[in-house]
């Protein structure tokens, strides 16, 4: 049995979590699954949707999954971590752009996996949280993804209490982009997989690599302007940029937005 199923239409890859009666718990099943998905993402594929299927997003971490961890080891605890970073790493890494669909509950390691993606469309009823804890635990695996993305201030404020928060605070603390009407949640999103689609498919995949590139040398400002006159060059000359350029000289759309 399958805890997620992928679709792939029109260059847009939609990753559905599928454990609804569990409100897309993990497991390490689910964990395995999504991991080598999202490691197969080709390079046809201009935009990844996650979404969950049923009333939740995801609601962290299947408590039969957590039952068994209460007998392992420590060597079996850090291997099971670290088959949950591996999975938050390909997210990561994913070359296109990863759009996350949150909605009902966002919660544990849940919420970590919309901190990975890209740009985050959130129901406005949502409800989101670092609940670990809560549970005598804390957020560690999620950690570099969450913070990086919301900052050493709110994950102070979110991490120590655990407690929940509305789409609105996910917001301000820039864990979401974008909160909409439940309602509109379907039309938003097509309104964004449209908006990515219209970047030069190589030029989306390179600038996701160059933000990664720019902080990776954030300490070595000689390598850092290096690594950007290097990007940018290599891009005039490539045959996307030629035609994007052409396009804009020609005042017409490029080759890769259709008509």
């Amino acid at each position: 049995m399958k805890f997620h199923h992928i679709e792939i239409h029109d260059g847009v890859a939609t990753i559905t979590l599928d454990r609804p009666e569990l409100h897309n718990a993990f497991n390490e099943e689910l964990i395995s699954e999504l991991t080598q998905t999202f490691k197969g993402i080709g390079s046809g594929v201009r935009v990844v949707v996650l979404k969950g299927e049923g009333k939740s997003f995801c609601a962290g971490a299947d408590l039969n999954w957590m039952k068994k961890m209460v007998d392992y080891s420590k060597e079996e605890n850090i291997a099971d971590a670290q088959e949950l970073a591996n999975l938050f790493k390909a997210i990561d890494n994913c070359p296109a752009p990863v759009v996350g669909v949150a909605h009902g509950a966002v919660l544990g390691g849940g919420a970590g996996l919309i901190a990975v993606c890209d740009y985050v469309l959130a129901a406005e009823d949502t409800v989101f949280g670092f609940t670990e804890a809560r549970l005598g635990l804390v957020p560690a695996v999620i950690s570099p993804f969450v913070m990086a993305k919301i900052g050493v201030s709110a994950a102070r404020a979110t991490f120590m209490s655990g407690r929940r928060f509305k789409a609105a605070e996910a917001l301000r603390i820039g864990l979401v982009h974008q909160v909409c009407n439940p309602a509109m949640l379907s039309a938003e999103l097509d309104n964004i997989t449209s908006e990515f689609k219209k970047a030069g498919p190589q030029a989306a995949r390179e600038a996701k690599q160059l933000i990664k590139g720019v902080l990776e040398r954030a300490h070595n400002k000689v390598e850092q302007i290096n690594f950007t006159c290097e990007t940018i060059a290599k891009l005039r000359a490539s045959e996307e940029g030629q035609e994007g350029m052409g396009a804009l000289l020609e005042k017409r759309r490029p080759q890769w937005i259709k008509s």
